[in-house]
C-alpha cells in the first residue's frame, strides 16, 4: 500500500535523525494513513479510500460527495 493520501496527496518527507553527538542519519516521515470505508449516496456504493488523519477531518468538513467528485475529476480510480 502506497503511503500517499487519496484526499489530499500527501505522502512521505525525508530528513536526518540528529544524535545527541549531532550524528545524521537519513529517515522518512511517514504520513498518518487509514483505510477507511464510506458510503457514497450518489454512487450508490461504499468506496474504500486510503486517507490521512488531515484527510479524513476535509471529508467531515466538505463532505464525502464533493471529495468523491474531486477525486473521480482527476481521473484516479475509486
Amino acid at each position: 500500500m502506497a503511503a500517499v493520501c487519496q484526499v489530499t496527496g500527501a505522502g512521505p518527507g525525508f530528513g536526518n535523525t540528529i544524535s545527541h553527538s549531532h550524528r545524521r542519519n537519513k529517515r522518512r516521515f511517514d504520513v498518518n494513513i487509514q483505510k477507511k470505508t464510506y458510503f457514497v449516496p450518489s454512487l450508490r456504493r461504499s468506496v474504500t479510500l486510503n486517507v490521512s488523519a488531515k484527510g479524513i477531518k476535509v471529508i467531515d468538513v466538505r463532505g464525502i460527495e464533493s471529495v468523491v467528485g474531486e477525486i473521480l475529476a482527476r481521473g484516479e480510480k475509486i
